[in-house]
């Protein structure tokens, strides 16, 4: 397909976020960080929009598009037949050219390209600007890749006009923010080192500070694979961050991570001082079976969970935990095992989640060998509620049929309350009016994920 067949001067740039979970109570789950930092690096002198399909669907609002629009998409797997039909439909409306990027494009950019005009691998920050550029000289490429993994310093400073515009603070419950990029592990089953890298960078601290006193944001969520790991890997800069975000008017703050940032009981204090409510931790599993799939970050044993959990919830922060399951090794006895596991050892919240075979991952490679993909299991389901595979251990219908039981336990009104008054009885007295909703809207957001198992046609 030729992209172009003569110069056209871009009329405006359109910048699109899938998103399948609408409104919630008024205002959409989390800000679209990356288009934001993205939509920053479009000249001053070119217009530019950012669209947000929970926010506003955006059907109706593409076919006002035409030729003379630059269209770029972002998606994960589980939406990339969304963007699909945005495509279509833009195409429709005279649209000439559509660019694709996200974790699902790098992942798989083959199934991509025969529909989208341009597809865009690894990470855009260098590569988006070029293609703005090439669109204005005539002189775009299919497929444009960044997978250096370079330096973060004075990456797509957010502009003021993109922060004015997504006006995060009335459209969105969540901010989202990245101090750093890229995960050591190797897990089988998880995409971090193919979609960011495998040696984690640092962003410059100012640049944080800095950020966060323009978005005037007080409170946020990282993007980070694993910002934990820097507790070991850079403990000074880690150090550096924490007294820095200290002297921030903050509300709280929470991340990713895992179990080993126990082993740091001066970090973790200096993280509360920071302001840090919530720290989710990818236990994974409770089977020691397992370990040899989880990367080295956890091994199953439950006296080590144990431990990491009281030591962090030691100084004030709480615990969310990260559970997958379906390994090789997992029986339904397994789903249930972890239930009282949470249950007793006194989590703030856990994620219970279907291990999901995604492309260009170790996992999936061993599944597509052994024959054990699910035909015709279109990519809508790959969001870690839907069965996707074959089990070892179980049927599909077991799987499914216990993990229901299980989550139905975990996530019911009771549960919930339980653990989100647990958690706010954490704070004083005086904060916990502050407190209140991040010590619910955790265990509400995965209730709401495990919902999409009976809601995705």
């Amino acid at each position: 397909m030729a992209i172009k067949e003569d110069v056209l001067e871009i009329r405006k740039i359109v910048l699109i976020q899938p998103g399948r979970e609408g409104k919630i109570f008024g205002k959409a789950p989390a800000a679209p960080y990356t288009l934001m930092r993205l939509a920053s690096l479009v000249p001053d002198d070119i217009d530019v929009e950012i669209w947000h399909h929970d926010w506003e669907p955006v059907e109706n609002k593409l076919r006002t598009l035409g030729k003379h629009d630059l269209v770029g998409i972002t998606a994960k797997t589980l939406e990339i037949e969304m963007v699909q039909r945005f495509t279509k439909i833009a195409r429709e409306a005279g649209v000439q050219t559509v660019v694709v990027g996200g974790n699902h494009a790098t992942l798989m950019p083959e199934d991509v390209t025969p529909w989208a005009d341009v597809v865009v691998t690894g990470e855009a920050y260098r590569t988006w600007p070029k293609i703005v550029e090439d669109f204005q000289n005539d002189a775009l490429q299919p497929l444009y890749n960044d997978t250096e993994w370079a330096d973060l310093a004075g990456i797509a400073t957010l502009s003021d006009r993109v922060i004015t515009q997504v006006d995060e603070k009335r459209r969105y419950w969540t901010p989202m923010l990245e101090i750093t990029r890229g995960c050591p592990r190797n897990c089988s089953f998880c995409t971090a080192i193919r979609v960011s890298g495998q040696k984690m960078r640092l962003r410059p601290i100012e640049e944080i500070v800095e950020e966060i006193q323009r978005r005037k944001i007080d409170r946020f969520f990282l993007t980070d694979d694993n910002f934990g790991l820097a507790f070991a890997i850079n403990p000074d800069y880690t150090e550096k961050l924490f007294l820095a975000l200290e002297k921030l008017p903050l509300r709280g703050w929470t991340t990713q991570a895992e179990m080993m940032v126990a082993k740091y009981p001066e970090l973790l204090k200096l993280a509360r001082r920071a302001h840090l409510d919530k720290l989710f931790i990818g236990f994974e599993s409770v089977n020691p079976d397992n370990k040899k799939e989880l990367g080295g970050k956890s091994k199953g044993h439950i006296k080590q969970y144990e431990e990491a959990i009281k030591a962090i919830q030691q100084v004030g922060i709480g615990v969310v935990g990260l559970f997958v399951f379906g390994f090789d090794n997992d029986t339904p006895e397994v789903m249930w095992d972890t239930w009282k596991f949470g249950k007793n050892v006194g989590l703030d919240s856990m994620s219970t989640t279907v291990l999901t075979p995604y492309p260009g991952t170790p996992f999936r490679a061993q599944l597509i060998q052994e024959d054990r993909l699910m035909p015709n299991k279109s990519w809508r389901y790959y969001d870690t509620a839907h069965v996707t595979y074959y089990p070892k251990q179980m049927t599909v219908e077991v799987f499914e049929k216990e993990y229901d039981k299980v989550c139905k336990a975990i996530y019911s009104p009771f549960r919930i309350a339980q653990r989100g008054l647990r958690a706010l009885t954490r704070y004083p007295l005086r904060r916990m009016p502050a407190k209140a909703f991040g010590s619910f809207s955790t265990d509400y957001g995965y209730r709401r994920t495990f919902a999409w198992r009976h809601a995705v046609p």
